[in-house]
């Protein structure tokens, strides 16, 4: 009775809404499972942030008080009151200004106060002048002078200069020029507004200061100081990971290493984070050109040779991105060659790496750079590098002369197989009705798809056929790494003459010891990963 009655109602079979019911279950709990997995994702996200830098939390706190603060005068009566509706100022300017370290808070501040008082002192002055004339004359002077100065302002943010320091303080200016002008126009109590305004701004700009400056500063000096150490700790992993990694006697932690993705890999995250540090380098250096002295020896922070620092190290870490391209290339060297090189190669890289680890610890300590840096044992690796290639000329110096002459010979028979081709495009050409020009396309693209195929195989062949042809990448691979001591000698120059201007101190003998990367590598395997890079003292080595 009851299934004749839902057959009856709807017309429809229970059985489909059996159906209907278990495919709402089905998707329901699809919908609370990626519910679960996005919410799960989320809460990682938050907290891996957190992790990252505890800063952020600290700043959030202080964005939230400031917030808190300034809108207490709308909240309590009596501030109310006294300041009126401008106290929406004091909020605007807390949200825009305050940043996260001193020195873009006070970039910031600065440019907005120094720019409303321009804009209201220009304003007053254009006011008291056209105030005595008609209406007529009135209107007439303020659209003049909202041109002039409109368009002067605006051109003078083209300056490099302005642009760099001054371009908020530029757009406050106009901004609060035009709205106190053309509101004196209309509005008889102007001045008042006015008056509210720059110090409903300034309360604003005030508490900012007070929480960037006195509650848990953020240095954009100690920033960019921190990145710098960073970014040579990362290449001196980067270069002996990378080396390492060259000569690398097993196969399958070669395969490994090209199926990794780029971004996972430890070489190229080392430098990757130089490369990319141009821009907050510079934003780092301007905003630590408006903090003032706030370490224990009171000197000017140093920001410009930072900055000159840091140009050298992406120049250091272009080498690097050259030498990691040697691990990738389509021709290798036979492993059986590399072996013969692979003890020096690894001592220079070794090196290369204490060196950098060292500059890393003196900027870190804020002291000298240790006089023997650039230790004999580089300059004996280097000679054995030498020595090792010269004890092998014949893998550089090639004896069959006939090689080359059985390259050309293979071009020119390749090329031999053109005119035929052609001939059958020319013949087609003539043709003018529509099949004809399929036939013609059709023959281009068979012709271009040989060619492709052709390209790769003769290039492959007059390689391999040069009997010193193996040889060839290591060679490359060996010149990248001598450049990239050369160029440490630039790193060591600017370091140098950064603990000179930032007025570090001498370079003691208890400093000798110093952290460098010490190699662990893993049992039954000749190659050292890089995440068995673990920091130690020298004394434990």
């Amino acid at each position: 009775m009851y299934s004749g009655i839902a057959m009856g109602f709807g017309g429809e079979n229970p059985y489909d809404w059996t159906a209907k019911i278990e495919a709402m279950k089905k998707l329901s709990n699809v919908f609370i499972a990626e519910t679960r997995t996005r919410t799960g994702s989320a809460w990682r996200t938050v907290c891996r942030v957190g992790q990252d830098d505890p800063r952020r939390l600290i700043h959030s706190l202080k964005v939230g008080l400031s917030l808190t603060l300034v809108s207490l005068l709308y909240l309590m009566e009596p501030l109310f009151q006294g300041i009126g509706q401008s106290a929406i100022w004091a909020v605007m300017t807390v949200v825009v200004v305050l940043e996260f370290t001193a020195g873009a808070t006070l970039c910031k501040g600065l440019n907005r106060g120094i720019g409303t008082l321009l804009a209201g002192s220009l304003a007053f002055l254009i006011e008291y002048i056209a105030q005595e004339s008609g209406r007529v004359f009135h209107a007439i002077f303020i659209g003049t002078a909202i041109f002039a100065i409109g368009m002067a302002a605006t051109y003078i943010r083209f300056f490099p200069y302005i642009k760099k320091n001054y371009d908020y303080g530029v757009v406050i200016f106009l901004l609060t020029f035009n709205l106190i002008t053309i509101s004196s126009f209309r509005v008889h109590n102007v001045h008042k507004i006015a008056h509210d305004r720059l110090y409903t701004i300034a309360i604003g700009c005030g508490i900012c200061l007070l929480m960037s400056l006195l509650i848990f500063p953020n240095w954009s000096g100690q920033d960019l100081h921190n990145s710098t150490v960073s970014k040579l700790e990362g290449l001196a992993i980067s270069i002996e990971g990378c080396v390492n990694e060259y000569f690398s006697s097993s196969e399958a932690a070669a395969n490994t290493g090209e199926d990794r993705a780029m971004s996972e890999d430890p070489i190229y995250k080392g430098y990757k984070a130089v490369l990319d540090s141009k821009s907050s380098d510079e934003t780092l250096a301007l905003h630590a050109s408006w903090e003032p002295c706030h370490s224990r020896h009171c000197y000017k922070f140093p920001w410009k040779q930072y900055v000159k620092l840091g140009d050298v190290l992406r120049h250091f870490g272009y080498t690097l991105v050259a030498l990691h391209g040697c691990l990738h290339t389509q021709i290798q060297t036979p492993t059986s060659v590399r072996a013969l090189f692979k003890d020096p190669c690894i001592r220079v890289a070794g090196e290369v790496s204490k060196a950098l680890v060292e500059l890393a610890n003196s900027i870190r300590e804020h002291r000298q750079c240790s006089p023997v840096i650039l230790s004999d044992h580089l300059h004996e690796a280097l000679q054995d590098l030498d020595a090792a290639l010269r004890s092998q000329p014949r893998l550089f110096l090639g004896r069959n002369t006939n090689a080359t002459t059985n390259v050309l010979a293979l071009a020119a028979a390749a090329s031999s197989q053109k005119p035929s081709k052609d001939s059958g495009v020319s013949l087609s050409s003539v043709k003018t009705d529509s099949s004809a020009l399929l036939e013609w396309k059709k023959s281009k693209r068979v012709e271009a798809a040989e060619r492709k195929v052709l390209r790769p195989t003769l290039s492959k062949i007059s390689i391999t056929s040069l009997e010193f042809s193996e040889a060839l990448p290591f060679a490359a691979f060996a010149s990248l790494l001598v450049e990239a001591v050369a160029r440490l000698d630039l790193v060591i120059e600017e370091v140098e003459e950064l603990g000179r201007v930032a007025n570090f101190r001498e370079f003691s003998e208890g400093d000798d010891q110093v952290s460098v990367v010490c190699q662990k590598p893993e049992k039954g395997s000749g190659a050292v990963p890089m995440e068995n890079h673990l920091p130690c003292h020298v004394a434990d080595c």
